[in-house]
């Protein structure tokens, strides 16, 4: 189809937002420049790490003498990628604040894609990724999945904490078992607890012990309450269930590096109710299923999809027992919902 003709009138209009939009845009880098000019001598390079990230300021903790263990607040250059909480970076003392002039290479990184399907990340430098889960708000399995297949594409060790286990019953007990059950027998860890009582605390604990490690689940899990409870000084917001639809609220604003008693650090972000995986392709998504993969190759076809083709090794392993009919079914959704 050929492009629509403007009128000059709009051709103007559109040169007028433009330029209105440039000079914003040059406004806010001369104001970020004068800001930048008008600290008192800038200092030598040091390292440090960042503790939460405010936009064009962050908190950084400073890793060397004078400053080890400070959390300064620092501008940030505008050549420099976008911060992510655990973030290694070089930084200049000043006064009032410091400012970031280098990123340090990452080691791992937890990405998403936003509203808009850009890529972000969403962390830094990561050894593990606890996907919390509770006994209310009602777990989704499919969700879950979406967790573990970010975690295993990007090479980051997952586990599943379980929370709110004070609240079980006779009926809740029955159907929280089969869930644990059966991500403990593909292979997952899976550790119970309580944020209210404190049990299974100690165990978790220990297993975050000299670990750089980030909670990721939907909204109302009780991520910030695990983290009360990890770390008793940190007091982490925290919002009850929505009595409309008994799902969580969103407390947690931006992520922050806590550390840990213990050793270690752990992230608290916020809470969100959707993982997209549209930055990954089928293949990709596939191996993130790694109870699949003794399966994958030995479809009777190639271009396989794995529904109701002729010969799928995965459809057979289902029926012999030896995978999950729901993590079938959660795999197809996830394709599903990026062909959509």
């Amino acid at each position: 189809m050929s492009n629509r003709k403007l009128s000059k009138r709009q051709q103007e209009r559109i040169k007028s937002i433009q330029n209105r939009r440039r000079e914003q845009a040059e406004s806010k880098k001369n104001l970020y420049d004068k800001a930048l000019e008008s600290l008192d001598g800038l200092g030598t390079e040091t390292s440090g790490s960042v503790i939460t990230n405010y936009g064009s300021q962050v908190d950084i903790e400073g890793h060397s003498e004078p400053f080890t263990g400070q959390i300064v607040r620092c501008f940030v250059r505008a050549n420099i990628p976008t911060l992510v909480t655990g973030d290694n970076i070089v930084w200049r003392p000043a006064e009032p604040q410091g400012v970031v002039v280098a990123l340090e290479p990452r080691q791992s990184e937890l990405i998403r894609p936003d509203n808009y399907g850009k890529l972000r990340p969403v962390a830094a430098n990561i050894d593990r990724i606890g996907v919390v889960f509770a006994v209310q708000p009602e777990p989704k399995c499919n969700l879950i999945d979406r967790y573990l297949v970010a975690a295993e594409a990007q090479g980051i060790e997952p586990f599943l904490i379980l929370n709110k286990i004070d609240l079980l019953n006779q009926q809740t007990n029955s159907d929280i078992d089969s869930i644990v059950s059966s991500y403990q027998a593909i292979g997952y860890k899976v550790i119970c607890v309580s944020a209210i009582d404190n049990g299974g605390m100690d165990q978790l604990q220990d297993y975050l012990t000299d670990k750089s490690c980030i909670f990721v689940g939907q909204s109302g899990v009780g991520k910030s309450s695990l983290i009360n409870q990890l770390v008793p000084d940190n007091n982490s917001a925290v919002g009850p269930l929505s009595e409309a639809t008994n799902e969580g609220t969103h407390t947690t604003t931006a992520s922050k590096l806590i550390h840990l008693d213990k050793g270690g650090v752990i992230i608290d972000s916020p809470g969100i109710r959707e993982f997209a995986l549209t930055h990954l392709n089928q293949e990709e998504i596939i191996q993130g299923f790694k109870d699949f993969r003794p399966f994958l190759g030995h479809c009777k076809f190639r271009d396989c999809k794995h529904e109701n083709d002729a010969g799928c090794a995965l459809v057979a392993a289902v029926a012999a027992g030896k995978l999950q009919q729901q993590r079938l079914d959660n795999y197809r959704q996830i394709i599903n919902s990026l062909d959509n």
